[in-house]
């Protein structure tokens, strides 16, 4: 009997209006090794039409890449501050190449981290900036890393404004979230919101403008509250914005049209007809 592989999973390059879109999610991470058409599969299974995958350092440009090339996601290309002991300056040679050859859906992960210890700032601060130079040269938006840094990182998008972008895993302040939306940055929720204990993040995606919002899982990262101790999955988000839904005092459905609408307009893509 002659068998029938099942076609390979793939996203659509737009995705399906009332899909949900996983803004943030490191499908070429190692923890997905082996098992990432199940995880494809079962995110798409989930209701999830498009995830964006990030690179962090040059090193996985190619990874990244082939993501699009296997499941049709959207990406971005960029240097984390996390992996500053990585980056080069030529490496920001071999980003600027892969911006040009390849046209990636934003320039990211970048940012600025004052949480993990050792990474010095004047560093990643100059790194950051010249990553913002070449997003305003090539016209992309941003994916920002803001970790114990959202006002710094607010300072040197307001000396290189940007066409827009996300900040990611939002966690700041009423104050500090008008300020990214000034500057047209969308802002990241996804599993810390999940947790009873995180009363800030809870009231900040009950209470912000619509406008605001985008889902993300930062899979294999930032597990929802009934995934502990476990690599997050991008299937998480169906769940994640059902809590979103609640959160708003809205309806599931209603919180995927209006998320995949605000990362379609960070990303400068056409909105879902």
């Amino acid at each position: 009997m002659t068998q029938h592989n099942p076609p390979a999973a793939r996203f659509p390059e737009s995705p399906v209006p009332g899909g949900l879109i996983d803004s943030h999610c490191h499908l070429d991470a190692p923890e997905f090794s082996g098992n990432r058409e199940a995880v494809v599969r079962a995110a798409q299974d989930a209701g999830i039409g498009q995830i964006l995958v990030p690179a962090v350092h040059a090193g996985q440009f190619a990874d990244t890449l082939a993501m699009r090339e296997r499941f049709g996601c959207w990406i971005a290309l960029g240097l984390h501050p996390i992996y500053l002991a990585r980056h080069l300056d030529e490496h920001l040679d071999i980003l600027e190449t892969a911006l040009v050859e390849h046209r990636p859906q934003a320039l990211g992960e970048i940012g600025l981290d004052f949480f993990v210890p050792g990474l010095a700032p004047a560093r990643q601060e100059w790194l950051f900036v010249e990553q913002l130079k070449l997003a305003r040269r090539h016209d992309l938006p941003v994916i920002v890393h803001i970790r114990r840094s959202q006002d710094r990182v607010l300072k040197y998008l307001r000396q290189h404004p940007v066409r827009g972008g996300i900040a990611h895993a939002f966690n700041g302040s009423v104050q500090q979230a008008g300020e990214f939306l000034k500057l047209g940055l969308k802002l990241g929720f996804g599993g810390a919101m999940t947790y009873s204990g995180s009363t800030r993040i809870r009231a900040l995606a009950a209470t912000l403008p619509d406008e605001a919002l985008v889902l993300e899982t930062d899979a294999p990262d930032i597990p929802p509250e009934w995934a502990q101790n476990r690599p997050n999955q991008p299937s998480a988000l169906a769940r994640i914005a059902a809590v979103l839904a609640e959160l708003r005092s809205t309806s599931p459905e209603a919180v995927a049209m209006l998320t995949a609408r605000n990362t379609l307009d960070a990303l400068g893509l056409p909105q879902i007809s």
